[in-house]
């Protein structure tokens, strides 16, 4: 997603009334513009950024939400929707399957040595971003037994 659109969307939003929404956004484009700062491009926020960041930020709201306390349900339904906000803008994260024939394709011949570390090390320059490192994970360390 380009850090443009993204800010056109929290403009709607704010336009529309819809004010979690807006504060969902608003709250995701801080965190880009922070992120790109701290890298030393202010100017051209990069579609990979905004995608690091979007991930990050989904990363963090699921750990909120399963820290928080049950009996703080008002708090809970905040998380769950500022996640789902996000969720809309993030790029589909690959499935287990989908990982399974990426890894099975592509990297066979790393896969044959059975070294994990090394398996992953190749592997995440590939699928980064695109899978769930625990997924890739979890796949990985099926095929290597």
């Amino acid at each position: 997603m380009q850090f443009a659109d993204l800010q056109k969307e929290m403009v709607a939003a704010l336009k529309a009334g819809d004010k979690a929404r807006k504060e969902s956004i608003s709250l995701v484009i801080a965190a880009i513009k922070k992120v790109a700062i701290d890298e030393g491009h202010r100017d051209d926020i990069s579609e990979e950024l905004v995608t690091q960041v979007l991930l990050k930020e989904i990363k963090s709201t699921k750990e909120q939400i399963d820290t928080c306390p049950a009996s703080r349900g008002d708090l809970l339904e905040q998380y769950r929707a500022h996640l789902a906000v996000i969720e809309e803008y993030a790029p589909k994260m690959l499935s287990a399957e989908e990982v399974r024939t990426i890894l099975t394709e592509k990297f066979a011949d790393v896969i044959a040595s059975k070294n994990k570390g090394m398996i992953m090390k190749t592997v995440m320059a590939e699928l980064k971003g695109k899978a769930d490192g625990k997924v890739i994970s979890s796949v990985v360390a099926e095929l290597c037994k």
